[in-house]
């Protein structure tokens, strides 16, 4: 049998594991909440490590923590901190056990994290943090002037943030210029347009690739957006949103100091009572991302339509080839970095689901209570669309080569060539030539010279297929 200790909370003694840093009421949480073994994500524990350490600096220049009932000295204050930046740093990331689905408004990852800082602390300071009395208190030191109701929100929003600006706008930005690239190299491919999965009019693969690349663009924008909603934070408010328990400057300090930390503009919340009772932030912010997501989907299952075949499909893109494709089928490739991508974007849109759910059945009255499984969400989101994409530019888009004989082989036999004799000789009898040349194999060129519809000279400027791209302007 491993060793145990007891330990004690306000309901009574609990028994845990010997080593471990936490306490009381993570273990009640982990005997509570034996429900799915996913455990709150690392990025939500560093950001709340990082709440923590400017908590405890706020309180300490305030001159909270070295007065009062159990006042600290500077030894054990900068222990405090230091503890709370190991977390930040990911040092305990196997002290945090409590499942997703727990208490609805986070108050057992809080508590956790004061558990675990509070005793790290106590044993940076030479002390012993199996003592029954706590020198260094997980509820009056390290959530000094705090409730889970404002500072796992806040946690959130600080994570969000990084992970956003660290990783999601990254791989977008490196998306938009490996597509610009391909814009700029195939600008004079010629191929067929296609709507409804119909030969259409023609244009370049330069074209297409541009318009993918613009979407990209749109989607840097959509992360400019969700910034607004991530920057006002709710501590301060605590438990509904009065500030009970908290010192007037103790929000503005810990605001400007993660501001300082994080090189990330958050600000004060100007309604405490909005900030703490609902997460319409989240909400939105994650509805951009759904919508980054909506985009991505249709990027990858347009290339991967592209690159069909190779010689029964469309195959005006090649794809690299990764890994052997069947398990059956010799020599087969798939298009497995488009499939991931997709596959990732479709989760995405799925968390959203759970968010806007979330969002609108778990607040009443001044607390939202599904808070964990909204942050889980979320992250989860921006971690895989961020992996996905960067996979997805790196592995495909990157080495994606243009077939161009492909790609220009299906111009010629487009019936809708067609489409350029409109404004000389009527819709109708454009619709005829049309119709005859696919009941007969013949071009639409072909059919016109037969008929002498157009002078030949005429007819050549009209169906030049570089004209109709929109790279020519003239028109007579």
């Amino acid at each position: 049998m491993l060793p145990t200790r007891i330990e004690h909370d306000s309901m009574g003694d609990v028994l845990l594991p010997h080593n471990v840093y936490y306490g009381a009421q993570t273990q009640r949480a982990v005997e509570n909440f034996p429900i799915s073994g996913r455990r709150m994500p690392a990025a939500l524990i560093h950001a709340l490590g990082l709440v923590k350490w400017a908590a405890a600096k706020a309180n300490a220049e305030l001159g909270l923590l070295s007065s009062g009932r159990s006042p600290l000295n500077e030894k054990e204050i900068d222990a405090l901190q230091t503890a709370c930046l190991e977390v930040a740093d990911g040092k305990f990331d196997d002290q945090f056990p409590v499942d997703v689905y727990q208490t609805g408004s986070g108050t057992s990852t809080n508590m956790n994290a004061n558990e675990v800082i509070a005793n790290r602390a106590i044993e940076l300071c030479g002390g012993d943090r199996f003592a029954k009395e706590k020198r260094i208190h997980p509820n009056d030191h390290v959530n000094m002037g705090q409730s889970t109701n404002d500072i796992f929100p806040t946690a959130l929003h600080a994570a969000l943030a990084s992970l956003i600006e660290n990783r999601l706008r990254q791989a977008l930005a490196n998306a938009e210029v490996t597509l610009h690239i391909k814009e700029d190299a195939w600008q004079n491919i010629l191929k067929i347009g296609r709507t409804h999965l119909a030969d259409a009019t023609p244009m370049t693969l330069g074209q297409e690739f541009g318009g993918f690349s613009h979407q990209v663009k749109n989607a840097l924008g959509y992360l400019r957006e969700a910034e607004h909603f991530l920057q006002e934070l709710a501590v301060g408010g605590t438990a509904v949103g009065t500030g009970i328990n908290t010192h007037p400057k103790f929000a503005e300090k810990v605001t400007t100091f993660l501001c300082h930390k994080t090189d990330y503009p958050f600000i004060t919340s100007c309604n405490h009572f909005s900030t703490n009772s609902c997460r319409d932030d989240l909400v939105a912010v994650h509805s951009l991302i759904k919508s980054i997501a909506v985009t991505l989907m249709n990027i990858a299952n347009n290339i991967r339509w592209l690159g069909s075949g190779p010689r029964c499909g469309f195959y005006e893109v090649i794809i690299p080839d990764l890994q052997p494709g069947s398990s059956i089928m010799p020599g087969k490739v798939n298009p497995v970095l488009c499939e991931a991508l997709m596959q990732a974007c479709a989760k995405v849109i799925g968390n959203d689901q759970t968010i806007a759910t979330c969002g609108a059945l778990g607040g009443q009255f001044q607390l939202n209570i599904m808070t964990p499984v909204m942050a889980d969400a979320a992250i989860e989101s921006v971690e895989i669309l961020s992996g996905a994409l960067e996979a997805f530019t790196e592995k495909c888009l990157k080495g994606l080569e243009a077939n161009e004989e492909k790609c220009r082989e299906g111009v010629e036999k487009s019936i809708s060539m067609a489409t350029a004799l409109n404004p000389y000789i009527g819709y109708e009898q454009a619709a005829a030539i049309a119709k005859e040349a696919l009941r007969t194999g013949k071009t639409i060129r072909e059919i016109c010279l037969e008929k002498n519809v157009l002078p030949p000279e005429k007819l050549a400027e009209v169906l030049d297929p570089t004209r109709m791209t929109g790279k020519v302007k003239s028109f007579s």
